[in-house]
């Protein structure tokens, strides 16, 4: 492909900005400039919020939760589990972990009732795993046994309103352990009392709405581990080497056994979903770059047939048919480059004001931020500047075929 010289450029930039009439083929391109302009400002404006929105549910995620989880998931992998304390020593890299127990009870208060995930952990690692003691709002973090036997329990905002309950209150907990026999009336029902010692709020509804803590210690019998652990709960120095921590574990491990799931794969449903919407609003957006490349297409169709003498001229005087080409595919994607600039100005001011003055702002108890969260990424830049150009240089392809096929003599002639 020939390359455009300064000839074909100040051609192309005279046929740009070198209007000394407004006519129907100007309005044209200035709307296909304004189209560019809006759709890749919108681009790089929704992208930033769901970038922001991603970024700020994978820190509500991470700073509550471990990085890795090892769990049992067959009746040998629980009575072997043990010996992965050992292979914990083994993983390369500053890690912390430890043992937890966790299963479905039953909660019961006065006439409610509901079904809680119960998860043991233990007492001395909690504060170095797990975010909860930061996340507590009402009460304290305290999951040490009674010596009466009660178990202290931590639990989500959600899930207190729910089984109506507040700090200080006691409850009862069936477990799930022997309810065979229970409901066969061979034997009563495991009860044990509980008391909330505090009330936390973590920004995700599935642990607000469904867990509480409590010590392994207190629960492991109670859940029917006999002493025993359902796996453990690993925190790493760097989160994005969970991927090669994970690759580690399942070379050594038993896929029957045990399941090694990182941070990703626990909600990796979520992450699926915003990835799709993310996906589904570039698309639904890129229509209005694709609508105004259509212009474009418009008015350098119009501007060949209104350029046909310089073209005629242009021919004559020497100059190929190519750059006659390059004229046009110049022009049409100058207009592309310079309103993706305007774009991304655009977006970056918008963006700006957002994070400074807050210029849309959020019912804080619904969306647990009082303000919209946006988040900047060259990569976007790139993906949607690269397409929009590509757009505008398809856009040119016709125009410019045109106008190399023009004839000289006869643009000569008739004009």
């Amino acid at each position: 492909m020939i390359k455009p010289d300064r000839a074909v450029l100040f051609i192309a930039m005279r046929y740009m900005f070198a209007k000394h009439k407004l006519n129907f083929i100007t309005i044209i391109s200035y709307l296909s400039f304004t189209g560019i302009t809006i759709g890749v400002a919108a681009l790089i404006i929704v992208l930033s919020v769901f970038n922001g929105f991603a970024t700020l549910v994978q820190s509500f995620l991470i700073s509550f939760e471990p990085h890795i989880r090892v769990e049992a998931v067959s009746e040998e992998g629980l009575k072997s589990v043990v010996i992965l304390d050992s292979l914990m020593k083994e993983i390369p890299g500053e890690i912390k972990y430890a043992p937890y127990v966790e299963g479905k009870v039953l909660a019961v208060n006065s006439t409610l009732n509901r079904v809680v995930t119960l998860k043991g952990i233990d007492e001395s690692e909690s504060s170095n795993l797990y975010g909860i003691e930061d996340a507590i709002r009402i009460g304290k973090y305290d999951l040490n046994q009674g010596e009466d036997g009660t178990i202290k329990m931590v639990l989500g905002l959600y899930l207190a309103d729910r089984l109506q309950i507040s700090n200080g209150d006691t409850i009862n907990l069936v477990s799930p352990d022997g309810i065979e026999k229970a409901i066969a009336g061979m034997s009563l029902p495991v009860i044990s009392r509980a008391v909330v010692m505090g009330i936390y709020i973590s920004g995700n509804n599935d642990y607000d709405g469904d867990f509480a803590f409590t010590s392994l210690s207190s629960v492991s019998n109670f859940l029917g581990y006999r002493g025993n652990f359902r796996g453990y709960d690993i925190r790493l120095k760097d989160y994005n080497e969970a991927g090669k921590v994970k690759e580690f574990l399942s070379k050594r491990l038993n896929k029957e056994d045990y399941s090694v799931s990182t941070w990703y794969d626990i909600h990796s449903d979520l992450y699926s979903a915003m990835l799709i919407e993310r996906w589904a609003a570039y698309i639904l957006l890129n229509l209005i770059v694709i609508i105004s490349a259509f212009n474009i297409l418009a008015s350098l169709s119009m501007s060949v047939i209104e350029k046909r003498r310089d073209i005629g001229v242009l021919t004559t005087m020497g100059m190929g048919r190519e750059k006659i080409r390059l004229i046009f595919i110049v022009q049409g994607i100058l207009t592309g480059l310079f309103g993706t600039i305007a774009g991304f100005a655009l977006g970056i001011i918008v963006y700006v004001l957002q994070i400074y003055y807050k210029i849309y702002p959020l019912d804080g108890a619904k969306f647990k931020i009082s303000y919209l969260p946006v988040e900047l990424r060259f990569s976007d830049f790139i993906f949607v500047g690269a397409f929009c150009l590509l757009v505008c240089a398809i856009a040119t392809i016709l125009p410019a075929k045109k106008a190399a096929s023009t004839n000289p003599l006869e643009a000569i002639r008739w004009e």
